[in-house]
């Protein structure tokens, strides 16, 4: 025998992954920005739901099919299809909402989809809601209440009350994509999922367009400038970052970044188009905020 001992193989490089916070902060950014691109294209919600969800396709087909190179995981129909339906009717009304109550605060009051989600889970699928839910539901819609000018205070847009109205059937209806989606999307078939859902909410833009006359098949330039900008950014390259990043973090982590989405859209409202939301709504704002940081912050199941 010899003494000489073998040496161990070299072990591969260790390959760095993104931080996923600074991942879901870009990602939150970019969501953010599709407000301000859907109020500089001065198009309606059933035009700009067209438009994000055709303009996409192609750039989720290519991420689809690569996808499917990297592995033969279980893929699904039906749910993808039907969450779309939800995601469809979400941006729709909230392209709506952003006309009339502006870009800040229509994403604002889409965040209520944080308290939607753990209610409707409990009467569908009987998860009991967290105490810290209990509590901030009565602040929350206290802060809607302002936020959205429902109460007759001074509000921006040329129609707050039923721009807030339009937010929060977004919410309700975000809120039931969410819930769909988590049950259609399994390892390796994130893209699979959000091409079919993309799919079915732009079908629901052509049916809630077409008979109304609201959808604009040439909105022409810059229109389509900002729809393409809406479609990429805003559509594919933020919910991918948002995606990739949620699940490497704690969920309190997480739900705290993602209030940097509505947070952006109020600074860029007023920072990029004017928009001077009253004192009230402002105070509402901040409420909704609080409220949905207070129940993400909790331990979840």
């Amino acid at each position: 025998m010899t003494g000489t001992a073998t040496r161990p193989a070299s072990a591969p490089p260790v390959r760095r992954r993104a931080n996923p916070v600074l991942l879901a902060l870009a990602g939150s950014c970019c969501v953010a920005l599709s407000s301000v691109f859907i109020r500089m294209s001065d198009a309606n919600g059933s035009t700009t739901a067209f438009w994000r969800c055709l303009l996409s396709l192609p750039v989720l087909a290519v991420l689809v099919w690569w996808e499917r190179r990297r592995g033969a995981a279980r893929r699904r129909l039906l749910l993808p299809l039907l969450a779309g339906v939800g995601l469809g009717v979400d941006f729709v009304l909230w392209g709506d909402a952003i006309g009339l109550v502006g870009a800040g605060i229509a994403t604002v009051l889409l965040s209520i989809q944080v308290v939607i989600v753990p209610a409707a889970a409990f009467l569908l699928y009987r998860e009991r809601p967290s105490n810290r839910f209990l509590v901030a539901v009565p602040v929350l819609l206290g802060g809607i209440v302002l936020a959205g000018g429902l109460a007759g205070t001074p509000a921006f847009g040329p129609d707050p009350v039923s721009g807030a109205v339009r937010a929060l059937g977004a919410g309700l209806a975000f809120a039931a994509y969410l819930l769909l989606v988590r049950r259609a999307t399994g390892p390796g078939s994130r893209e699979h999922t959000l091409f079919l859902a993309t799919v079915s909410a732009g079908v629901v833009a052509v049916a809630s367009g077409v008979p109304t006359g609201r959808l604009d098949l040439s909105p022409g330039w810059p229109a389509l400038g900002w729809l393409l900008a809406l479609a990429l950014l805003g559509h594919v390259v933020g919910w991918l970052l948002i995606s990739a990043a949620l699940p490497r973090m704690p969920s309190a982590t997480g739900a705290t970044v993602m209030l940097s989405q509505p947070v952006g859209a109020v600074l860029m409202g007023v920072a990029l188009l004017g928009e001077r939301p009253s004192g009230s709504q402002v105070a509402g704002c901040l409420v909704v905020l609080g409220a949905v940081a207070f129940v993400g912050a909790g331990p979840r199941g």
